[in-house]
């Protein structure tokens, strides 16, 4: 008798898809848009989101999903910005899956929101495989990174609507290649947008917050808190 081989990894994502879809669905009818937000640790994503908050919530009510191995650190920041935050701990997983976003989005509370930001684990690799039912995935590179990241960790860099690349304001300091960085990403993603900023002075914020709220209304979503 043959011994039958399962293939465990495609089984778990074909199952976590499923899931992604019909959260996708409710995220449609309760009108929000989703930002699955990705990064290896310390790149700056809240950073960036305490940045969106102050940018646009005046305009759409935001809520946050935050997702760590341990802690709730960066939920506490968030919630001292006046935002509804729901903290996920993975106890060792290295990203977030659809069904983890299916009970915070449920304790969060997502009728009304115009925008729902996902911080998912900061991990340059998993991340970029799990569907989370969102419109957008965003990753953020930090300079300090190195250009060289989008033909080591490939797929976050294929699998992103748009890529911020953070830290702008160290670019002097570094021996970072933009033309070079830009022009490999674009060949491995023609349709990605690229932004330079600055989590830290500002630089390039507004520019990615028009972009994030074009693409809310895009969707019919609310655009008034």
């Amino acid at each position: 008798m043959a011994v039958r081989t399962l293939d465990v990894r495609e089984d778990i994502l074909g199952a976590n898809d499923v899931l992604a879809e019909n959260l996708r669905s409710r995220f449609e009818k309760s009108g929000v848009f989703v930002m699955n937000l990705m990064s290896s640790p310390g790149a700056g994503k809240t950073s960036l989101i305490l940045r969106i908050i102050e940018s646009l919530s005046s305009k759409v009510k935001i809520g946050v999903i935050e997702g760590d191995i341990a802690s709730d650190v960066d939920a506490q920041k968030v919630e001292k910005a006046n935002v509804a935050v729901i903290q996920i701990n993975t106890r060792g997983a290295c990203h977030l899956d659809a069904n983890m976003i299916l009970g915070a989005s449920q304790a969060l509370g997502i009728d009304g929101r115009g925008l729902l930001i996902i911080e998912n684990v900061g991990n340059l690799v998993c991340p970029a495989e799990f569907k989370l039912g969102e419109d957008v995935k965003v990753m953020i590179l930090s300079v300090p990174e190195g250009h060289d990241k989008p033909l080591k960790y490939p797929l976050m860099f294929t699998e992103s609507n748009a890529l911020v690349l953070n830290k702008m304001d160290l670019l002097a300091y570094t021996d970072f290649d933009m033309e070079l960085f830009t022009s490999t990403v674009l060949a491995m993603n023609p349709q990605i947008k690229i932004f330079p900023i600055s989590a830290k002075t500002g630089e390039g914020i507004e520019t990615f917050s028009r972009w994030l709220e074009e693409r809310i209304r895009e969707k019919g979503m609310p655009s008034e808190a």
